[in-house]
């Protein structure tokens, strides 16, 4: 094959698979998330191949000494022979892991899609382009199923997740570097990607390539076979809500409803049935085992699994869910920070006030588990309360404000998830979106050693 025959080859299928996979519309606007790695800039040339409109954008976070600064000239130049207008950002990795307990790459990975969804709203761009492709696809399958994912982490990464679109996911790494060393394109290597430090990077440079010598042909079987169980999961999906049609006929999440026992008892994976049917109502799925072990001993005495806003109640063999009273209203419930405890409803929390130790990020992760400066509990009232439609909280990293209906958008939320959020509120101020993102509003002092406030939601 010649270098024409196999450029041509190259750009025909990322095209192809864009075209099935309906990831760029005709006259699509697209962001290029650009690290100067060779997979993004691919990404990028081969969109510009493609006719496709392009902003690229590149994320500094001076975790790599020159080797950061170096990317940096490198994108720039590139850019500039390309004549692709290009926006960058310089990112405080510490400052924002000190505020929110954040790990590093958990970190990163929070700044960069919150900044590239920033820019992709005040640049006119429809979609961000991230340059995700097959093999990062099977190393997230393993990933998943070492971790003992359900079902849904077998189906790998998704060509579309909200406004995130991964053109290159149809090919591999190694045709991504023979095209670029066809056109004579250079491209920067991240040293710290050679370095088996963490567990993808095994996977990467010691797992896969010693399965590949091994069975070689599992790199070409394995994406089919994630393509698959991506289709099978579709297929799933809709049996469950074709099987939950029969069970519970008046199904409604806005209200409650009631469960045909005798109809899911005659499904054989009743307890799986019950868990999918119920879990985008908040219920886990320990709940559905002990509520349909209760419904099979057919005792007369009412059994109670509560959620955040719904009670599922079994009696004898009636199974019912009711909108809880708790979660009617805009009702606030206080909470005493200062006395350290468990409020167990509507949420589960635990709180801890903590002197006379250095605060660690490693004690929080900035979203189930948060910290604050003890000067949180000189505020006269702090209550959880319902999230409110014009609610806004100040992230971390932020100058401003941010409405909790555009986080709940970056996020995928649907509509269901974003009735089970709460938020602590502590004099008209939001600290916590519960279990999502910490404010930063009394941020802790990581060297002065002043006390702080640990709060978790506890299991």
């Amino acid at each position: 094959m010649n270098y024409d025959d196999r450029n041509d080859a190259f750009v025909r299928a990322v095209r192809g698979f864009c075209l099935r996979r309906g990831l760029l519309p005709q006259g699509c606007r697209v962001l290029v998330a650009l690290s100067g790695g060779a997979d993004s800039v691919c990404l990028l040339r081969v969109l510009l191949r493609m006719g496709v409109p392009v902003v690229a954008a590149h994320c500094n976070f001076h975790l790599r000494g020159d080797e950061s600064m170096r990317d940096e000239r490198f994108v720039r130049s590139l850019c500039g022979t390309l004549g692709v207008r290009l926006v960058t950002v310089d990112f405080d990795v510490p400052a924002r892991m000190c505020a929110t307990g954040e790990s590093v790459e958990m970190a990163c990975r929070s700044l960069r899609y919150e900044w590239f969804e920033r820019q992709r709203a005040a640049l006119g761009c429809d979609v961000i382009a991230v340059a995700h492709h097959a093999d990062d696809n099977v190393e997230t399958f393993w990933l998943n199923a070492v971790r003992g994912t359900g079902i849904a982490g077998l189906t790998g990464i998704h060509p579309v997740n909200g406004r995130i679109v991964r053109p290159l996911l149809g090919v591999h790494r190694a045709d991504i570097v023979r095209w670029l060393d066809d056109l004579g394109q250079d491209y920067v290597t991240d040293s710290t990607n050679l370095e088996n430090d963490v567990k993808r990077n095994r996977l990467r440079n010691v797992v896969l390539p010693a399965l590949y010598g091994q069975l070689p042909e599992a790199r070409r079987t394995l994406p089919a076979t994630i393509g698959r169980v991506s289709d099978c999961y579709g297929l799933y999906c809709e049996a469950v809500a074709m099987m939950r049609g029969v069970v519970a006929p008046d199904y409604s999440e806005s209200d409650g409803f009631g469960i045909d026992a005798g109809r899911l008892q005659g499904f054989a994976n009743a307890e799986m049935l019950l868990f999918e049917m119920l879990r985008p109502l908040g219920f886990n799925r320990s709940q559905c085992a002990d509520a349909i072990e209760a419904l099979r001993s057919g005792s007369g005495e009412q059994r109670s699994f509560n959620a955040q806003q719904r009670t599922l109640m079994v009696k004898g063999g009636v199974m019912r869910v009711e909108m809880r009273a708790a979660a009617v209203g805009q009702q606030m419930f206080p909470v005493a920070l200062a006395g350290g405890l468990r409020l167990d409803v509507p949420v589960k929390l635990s709180v801890e006030v903590v002197s006379g130790k250095p605060f660690t990020p490693a004690m929080c992760n900035g979203s189930t588990v948060i910290a604050l400066d003890a000067a949180v509990l000189r505020c006269r009232q702090v209550a959880l309360r319902h999230w409110r439609k014009a609610d806004r909280f100040r992230p971390f990293g932020m100058r401003g404000t941010k409405l909790l209906s555009d986080l709940f958008t970056d996020l995928h939320l649907d509509s269901e998830a974003k009735r089970r959020v709460w938020v602590l509120d502590a004099d008209g101020q939001i600290l916590w979106v519960v279990g999502l993102r910490a404010s930063a509003h009394f941020p802790v002092d990581r060297c002065g050693g002043r006390p702080f406030v640990l709060l978790s939601v506890a299991e």
